[in-house]
C-alpha cells in the first residue's frame, strides 16, 4: 500500500524534528550543535522556533558551561531524568522488562547491538525513530508519553534551555488523552514507583543507527 504524499511529509518533518532534538538532548559538543543547526534549515513552523531557542542559548555558552548546565540538569535531578521508563517503573523489578521492550524493538527493526546507554534513554529513542523505523519510534515516545510529559513540564519549571526542545518533540506526538493527564498529574505528585529489594542492574543498551 502506498502512503499518501501528506502522511509521508509529516513522517520527514517529523524525522527532522526528531534527529535535531536527538543531538540537542545529546551531552553537548560542537559537532553535534552545528548538525543540529544544519538540520534546522529543514524543520519548519513552531518546532523549528523551540529547537532554534534551544540553539541560540547553547551556542552563547562556552562549553565549560554547557557541560556544566547539562549535568545540573539531567544528572542532578531526578525529575528531569531522559529514561523513560524511570518514571512508569521506579526503582522496580519491571523497569528491566520495561527496558527489554525497547530492546525488543530495535532488534525487531534491524537495529545494532545494544553498547553504550540504556535503550529507553530519551535521545536513543528519538535518534531510532529518526533514522531507523519512524513508526516504531513514535510508538515507543507515545507509549511513554507521559514521561515525556513530566520531563517538559520540569524543565519548564526550571527554565532549563532544553525544554524548547522536548516542546518540539511532543508536537509531534497525538494529542493526550484524559487518562494520559490524570497519570502525569499522579506520577508527578506522588514519583515513581519504588522498590530496590532483590534488583539487578539492567545494563543492556541499544543504540540506534546514525544516518
Amino acid at each position: 500500500m502506498k502512503i499518501p504524499g501528506r502522511a509521508r511529509a509529516a513522517t520527514l518533518a517529523d524525522r527532522l524534528v526528531w534527529q535535531c532534538a536527538s543531538l540537542l538532548l545529546h551531552h553537548p559538543d560542537q559537532q553535534r550543535l552545528n548538525t543540529a543547526a544544519a538540520l534546522l534549515d529543514h524543520v519548519e513552523g513552531l518546532a523549528a522556533k523551540h529547537l532554534s531557542r534551544t540553539v541560540v542559548a547553547l551556542r552563547s555558552l562556552d562549553p565549560m558551561r554547557a557541560a556544566q548546565e547539562y549535568v545540573a540538569t539531567f544528572d542532578l535531578r531526578r525529575r528531569c531524568t531522559m529514561y523513560l521508563t524511570y518514571w512508569t517503573a521506579g526503582d522496580t523489578r519491571n523497569r528491566g522488562a520495561a527496558m527489554l521492550a525497547f530492546a525488543n524493538t530495535y532488534r525487531a527493526a534491524g537495529a545494532p547491538t545494544p553498547r553504550d546507554e540504556a535503550p529507553d534513554y530519551l535521545p536513543v529513542v528519538l535518534e531510532f525513530a529518526a533514522t531507523v523505523d519512524a513508526d516504531a519510534g513514535r510508538g515507543l515516545l507515545n507509549g511513554h508519553r507521559v514521561a515525556v510529559d513530566l520531563l517538559h513540564q520540569a524543565l519548564y519549571q526550571t527554565g532549563s534551555i532544553y525544554a524548547p526542545t522536548v516542546e518540539a518533540v511532543l508536537a509531534t506526538l497525538p494529542a493526550r488523552t484524559g487518562l494520559g493527564i490524570s497519570r502525569a498529574q499522579r506520577l508527578a505528585q506522588e514519583g515513581p514507583p519504588g522498590e530496590t529489594v532483590g534488583l539487578q542492574p539492567f545494563t543492556l543498551t541499544v543504540p540506534p543507527r546514525r544516518i
